[in-house]
């Protein structure tokens, strides 16, 4: 408890910091966005320390959600967000951060128990919606997958870089869809959809990194190099693509050892 303690306090000065020097040396409504990416972040970790008082989580289950937290915090508040305004390459890493390592990790992590004991029967239809959606991972997979392919078409991709408001749309949207796919895939119950829905995601998201990597003309404008385009398109193919081939073997190898496992031997009088 110690841990998440300090952890959600390293979070926050982390997370903060930075967005208020931001809104100082800006425009102070230009800057809403990011403090409110800040208290969305805050608001995780914070609710997770108060919840875990109540219901405490395992060991590796706390670590998974801290991992989550501060690469997240670092995608999006460090230096890479700001060398992402320029190189679609760069863009992409933050993306496929957001999308295929902190998403997965926060699944893992399972913080539902934590949230829910933190904000009591305020926010019990949600976390029972989210419940619900974990249910129906080819549903998650195929909304996760229309978000991919909108936020990547030229106009709405240039629209996030322009506009801070929908930069934060971009990313909610990123985070909160790759988060309900993962949380379908990584701890459902029944294998079949669950790889079902990771081999959607590894054809379509391969296609659209295929496109990038082979296409003729800088798809977002003249200011962009063709060359950091293809860059972009491999790192969203090959490292984005391992990573589903590496789920699906880890959710084959789970199951494996759940039917392997023995039987336990009933107690004799």
């Amino acid at each position: 408890m110690r841990l998440i303690a300090a952890f959600v306090l390293v979070t926050l000065l982390v997370t903060v910091r930075p967005a208020a020097a931001h809104a100082l040396a800006g425009s102070l409504p230009a800057s809403f966005p990011l403090l409110l990416i800040a208290a969305l972040l805050g608001a995780a970790c914070g609710l997770y320390g108060l919840g875990a008082q109540r219901v405490p989580p395992g060991r590796v289950q706390a670590t998974w959600f801290c991992a989550a937290m501060a690469i997240g915090a670092l995608a999006v508040f460090g230096p890479l967000d700001r060398w992402a305004e320029n190189s679609t390459a760069l863009h992409m890493v933050q993306h496929m951060l957001l999308i295929v390592v902190v998403a997965p990790l926060g699944a893992l992590a399972g913080p539902l128990p934590q949230w829910s004991a933190a904000t009591g029967t305020l926010l019990r239809p949600l976390w029972g919606a989210i419940q619900r959606c974990g249910r129906h991972p080819l549903a998650a997979a195929m909304v996760h997958g229309v978000l991919i392919w909108l936020w990547h078409a030229p106009r709405l991709y240039l629209l996030a870089l322009d506009d801070p408001w929908w930069h934060l749309v971009e990313h909610v949207s990123f985070v909160a869809s790759a988060w309900l796919f993962w949380w379908a895939v990584l701890r459902g119950r029944r294998l079949a959809p669950a790889l079902l829905a990771i081999l959607l995601t590894l054809i379509h998201t391969g296609l659209l990194g295929a496109l990038l990597t082979f296409g003729r003309v800088s798809f977002y404008g003249d200011a962009r190099a063709l060359e950091d385009q293809q860059l972009a398109g491999l790192i969203m193919w090959v490292p984005g693509g391992f990573a589903y081939l590496a789920a699906a073997g880890w959710i084959v190898w789970r199951r494996l050892g759940e039917e392997t496992a023995p039987a336990a031997v009933p107690a004799r009088d």
